[in-house]
């Protein structure tokens, strides 16, 4: 799926062996620090995943990734190169999904791929094989000739994905890609990005969606106010700051008190007892992190609590969030 690259760029990405390297990363607007000295280096044929909320800096991240905002500190390469000297020829090499789709409206399906394409300088007939290629692997052929405007959110976001690789690209940014789809959406786009992982494209993306990151990224950081908070693939990260699973208890609020905070009291000897590790209070429900929630929930019970409801899953990247933060991914 990768053309020929220039060999001095082979031979910069491969004295480092990392298509994206960042060291002491900084990006400031006038007093406000969006990203503040962070670290990063990702793979070729990696998917890298920046995991946070919104105001995290991701987007600022993804934009000097990008080489349309230029660092203001910190040292950046990316494909080996300069973004401060060698922006055009970084641009002509990535693929480029942007957190809102900026495809024209008033053309055709295929015609967004192949006008697109002109910018790269790619002949006509390469063009029009890659955009058949492109558009049969985002599921959008029956609609070629179709303007863009009445398509789906999800068609839109797919159209916008294949316009990202009409050049071919060595690594592929998207921002918040599924951010406003319905989950039948997300899920045919996850399952799209999924493919081009198997093909070998490095994929970097931004996400406030924990499951997203679980499903998509081989490695990740979690990134909170500007800086990077943890390192790891989801799995990694689950194991070193969550338990196995979370026990969630919901109980009846009680107006002019924080809601369950006020039973956290009570659950002192299920602690003492060790079936559960820690206990997180939220406005609406207690976590209960412990490496079995049946037996957690039972200790609960049996120590004369009992909760409107209760539920027991498996630990999140949510639960890692707020384990580094104090906070959700949705605050």
């Amino acid at each position: 799926m990768h053309s020929e690259a220039a060999p001095d760029r082979i031979a910069a990405i491969q004295s480092d062996g990392a298509l994206i390297r960042a060291r002491g990363l900084v990006k400031r607007f006038g007093d406000f620090t969006a990203v503040d000295g962070i670290d990063v280096d990702v793979a070729p044929g990696e998917s890298f995943g920046f995991l946070g909320p919104n105001g995290a800096g991701k987007s600022s991240t993804m934009r000097m990734i990008g080489a349309v905002s230029p660092p203001t500190a910190g040292e950046l390469r990316i494909l080996g190169l300069d973004p401060a000297v060698d922006g055009p020829a970084i641009r002509a090499r990535l693929g480029v999904v942007p957190q809102t789709d900026n495809l024209d409206l008033e053309i055709t399906v295929a015609e967004n791929l192949l006008v697109y394409g002109r910018y790269f300088g790619l002949p006509r007939a390469t063009l029009r094989t890659r955009a058949a290629e492109l558009l049969d692997f985002v599921q959008l052929t029956d609609r070629a000739t179709a303007k863009v405007e009445p398509l789906s959110g999800g068609m839109k976001r797919r159209l916008t994905i294949a316009r990202a690789l009409i050049n071919d690209p060595d690594v592929v940014l998207l921002d918040e890609p599924t951010t406003g789809l319905d989950p039948q959406a997300r899920h045919v786009l996850w399952e799209r990005l999924y493919r081009l992982k198997q093909r070998g494209v490095t994929l970097v993306l931004t996400t406030h969606y924990m499951d997203e990151a679980e499903q998509l990224c081989d490695r990740l950081v979690v990134m909170d106010k500007g800086r990077i908070a943890a390192e790891g693939s989801p799995a990694q990260l689950i194991r070193t700051w969550s338990t196995r699973e979370v026990c969630e208890l919901r109980f009846p609020l009680v107006e002019g008190q924080p809601g369950p905070e006020r039973f956290v009291p009570d659950l002192a000897p299920v602690l003492e007892r060790g079936a559960v590790e820690r206990i997180e209070a939220l406005p609406d429900r207690l976590l209960l992190y412990a490496e079995d929630g049946d037996a957690a929930l039972m200790a609960v019970t049996a120590a004369g609590v009992h909760p409107l409801s209760s539920l027991v899953r498996r630990s999140s990247l949510e639960d890692v969030f707020l384990r580094l933060t104090g906070r959700t991914l949705v605050d």
